[in-house]
């Protein structure tokens, strides 16, 4: 889990390289579709539009928007669940192999792509699921700022959403739901990971604060649908920490 929360943390930092950082006021424009990329961020809009239209509130529309990514990268979520689940039971093994070859990194490493390939592991499975949300955050980002009427609306009446949260009730959420999610699925107490788990929000919290307020939005709800998800469906794929005492 260790190397999730550090690939949450380089999605952080991806997201604020490519939005710039940027607190200045936006100018709506409506997408050029005339590229493949141009028509994603087109349909992200349309989404967006299609679902205020029907719950006449933006904010909404965004959680509907959100709950529709969230159903289609649900197998990924899984497998990645999967993938804990696996790499928590050869935890063991891993252990024994940097006890065998102690400070001789070259041997540890061919050791444990043996293990990986005996196993069927494979490493990169894990962070699948978090590289794909980079695209789509940035996609989001782009539909907010060109979406006239999104930019428009004030979310519960104060925050708008096409612009930062001057009121920092969004950001301060982000990086709460964040903090709970990542303590959530946290397996082990080590001290690197402990680390991560206190900078992850504190990232979230210094970015969500110069993006739109409908990104940062995304990012609450996001949250607090892992968090509903590791809770309902975590059961079956969590480590079993008892288990590993044995």
């Amino acid at each position: 889990m260790g190397k999730r929360l550090k690939m949450l943390w380089g999605m952080a930092a991806g997201l604020l390289a490519v939005t710039g950082c940027s607190i200045a006021p936006t100018t709506a424009a409506p997408p050029d579709r005339s590229g493949w990329w141009g028509a994603f961020v087109g349909w992200f809009s349309d989404g967006i539009d299609l679902f205020a239209r029907w719950t006449h509130d933006y904010g909404i529309a965004i959680l509907a928007v959100t709950i529709l990514i969230r159903l289609l990268t649900l197998p990924l979520w899984l497998r990645q669940m999967k993938y804990s689940k696996v790499m928590q039971e050869m935890q063991p093994q891993l252990q024994k192999i940097r006890e065998k070859y102690g400070d001789n990194k070259q041997k540890i490493n061919e050791e444990t792509v043996k293990l990986f390939q005996q196993t069927g592991v494979n490493p990169l499975s894990g962070c699948l699921p978090t590289l794909v949300q980079l695209p789509i955050l940035w996609a989001l980002y782009q539909a907010i700022r060109s979406n006239a009427m999104l930019q428009a609306h004030k979310f519960l009446g104060l925050v708008p959403l096409g612009q930062p949260d001057h009121y920092f009730i969004l950001p301060i959420l982000a990086a709460v739901t964040t903090y709970i999610q990542s303590k959530m699925m946290l397996t082990t107490n080590d001290r690197q990971q402990q680390m991560v788990l206190i900078m992850m929000p504190l990232m979230i919290l210094f970015i969500a604060v110069s993006l739109p307020s409908a990104l940062s939005l995304y990012w609450v709800y996001t949250n607090l649908l892992t968090i509903i998800q590791y809770y309902f469906f975590a059961k079956r794929y969590r480590p079993s920490v008892e288990k590993q005492a044995r």
